[in-house]
């Protein structure tokens, strides 16, 4: 079960997410504005229609009162400025209703201090209440306004105007609410315009990374992807192009070797002759000539053996390599290639009384050739080598006790014509021993590892047992 991750990594889940949530954040603060801009207005406009109406009400009243105010004229004021009001003058009062308990003393003091109309919202026993004090004007013989001492107060529930806005509220959140399927909609829409030229890169450049250097995606539009996607086909061109002529100079390269190395191998097979009767007459010289004839019969042994190593690598090349498998006790393989090379003294083998497998022989044997020759050269005795099996699989292992490989050489030393230390370019191998080995354990389906043991280097060679497939194909 694949664990989900927050946030989400994929890029079409971010432009998803991300767009969804800017557009119902960003509609979402539009209708709360929208919907706080309308409540204030509507508030507003509440109050500014009680205040207008009081004003009316008091003032149609005004010019009817008796001066100084009695008891009358507040009941008088009081009726005029209708239910739940309060009129005071010195310490007579009239009310009706919750004004005189809702009244507070800030209002009090603004309408007393300025003179004039005041208001103030508060809420009381959980509903919201809109208190107006106003002072009673009275008209000076000289035509000046002032204050009659005269203060009336009134008290307006505000119970439906918090119904209306908190009806605009929920219209607010409810708009907001279906922005929500609308902004995945459109994310949707944007992500697959976004998205389906960068699908068409990466399946462009999956093709390429398999091998498929035609690949190319189709560009569309003049944005930046689609110049993306131009410099990317510009790119699958010129590595199309590198590549084409990579393979022309290691074509070039095959055949040249494939051709030189068969041109020699009739001259070298003449010279080979000349110099074994050279070799054979060497007895009978004296000093320098006889050591000369020795130097020559030793050098042309070499060129043989590399011309002989060349045609074997341009085998490989061509594909033209094979198996010719026969049943074979490979710890008689193995005691066979070492007596016939000398190496029988200086190397130990363990291994059962017998070991069947069905395999190359011939191949065989250069494997062991090159391994155990390479541990007798480059490192010191003994060398070890020791024979394991399955039942579908062969393992020798061939070490020594030498200084080992260095990290330096250890990624390179099945490489073609590789030698760790280059003033040993007039050393017995060719450098292609090891790679010719590798190249015989891959034909035999098998694989072969370098390594060290901590005292010297190590190679592990693993093959089949039973080749009866591979066997009649070429590698």
């Amino acid at each position: 079960m694949t664990k989900k991750t927050w946030p989400p990594r994929g890029l079409r889940a971010r432009l998803l997410l991300a767009f969804v949530v800017v557009t119902v954040l960003g509609a979402a603060a539009a209708a709360w504005s929208s919907a706080g801009s309308a409540s204030g207005e509507l508030v507003s406009a509440t109050e500014q229609r009680l205040t207008d109406s009081l004003s009316q009400q008091i003032g149609a009243v005004t010019p009817q009162l008796s001066d100084p105010p009695d008891q009358a004229t507040l009941d008088r004021l009081r009726e005029a400025a209708g239910p739940d009001s309060l009129v005071t003058y010195g310490n007579l009062r009239a009310e009706h209703g919750a004004a005189a308990g809702l009244i507070t003393g800030e209002l009090r003091t603004a309408v007393r201090v300025r003179a004039r109309l005041a208001t103030q919202r508060i809420t009381a026993d959980g509903k919201p209440w809109l208190l107006i004090g106003t002072p009673v004007l009275r008209t000076e013989p000289d035509g000046t306004r002032s204050a009659s001492g005269v203060e009336v107060y009134t008290v307006h529930d505000l119970s439906g105007v918090q119904r209306q806005v908190d009806g605009i509220t929920r219209s607010a959140i409810g708009f907001a609410a279906l922005t929500l399927p609308l902004a995945v909609l459109l994310a949707l829409l944007a992500a697959r315009g976004v998205l389906g030229p960068v699908r068409r890169l990466r399946d462009t450049a999956r093709r390429l990374a398999s091998g498929d250097l035609g690949a190319r995606a189709e560009r569309q539009g003049a944005d930046e992807l689609a110049e993306l996607t131009g410099t990317v086909n510009e790119m699958a061109e010129s590595l199309q192009a590198s590549m084409a002529r990579m393979q022309r100079m290691q074509d070039d390269a095959k055949r040249f070797a494939s051709d030189v190395s068969h041109e020699l191998r009739t001259p070298l097979s003449t010279l080979t002759a000349v110099m074994e009767v050279l070799e054979t007459e060497s007895a009978r010289m004296q000093g320098e000539t006889r050591e000369s004839v020795q130097l020559a019969v030793i050098e042309t042994n070499r060129l043989v053996r590399l011309v002989e190593d060349l045609m074997e690598v341009s085998r490989f090349n061509a594909g033209t390599a094979e198996l010719r498998c026969e049943e074979v006790d490979v710890v008689a393989a193995v005691r066979d290639s070492v007596r016939v090379r000398g190496w029988l003294e200086q190397t130990e083998i363990v291994a059962p009384e017998r070991i069947p497998a069905r395999l190359d022989r011939r191949r065989l044997d250069v494997i062991l050739a090159n391994l155990i020759g390479n541990a007798h050269r480059h490192g010191a005795p003994p060398v070890r080598v020791e024979l394991s099996t399955t039942a579908e699989q062969l393992w020798i292992e061939v070490t020594d006790n030498g200084p080992g490989l260095s990290e330096e050489v250890l990624p390179h030393v099945f490489d073609r014509f590789y030698k760790a230390d280059a003033a040993r370019t007039r050393s017995a191998g060719s450098g292609l021993g090891l790679a010719i080995a590798l190249e015989n354990a891959r034909l035999h389906g098998g694989e072969l590892t370098a390594g060290n043991t901590g005292h010297g280097a190590r190679f592990l060679l693993r093959l089949p047992t039973n080749l009866e497939g591979p066997c009649e194909n070429s590698c």
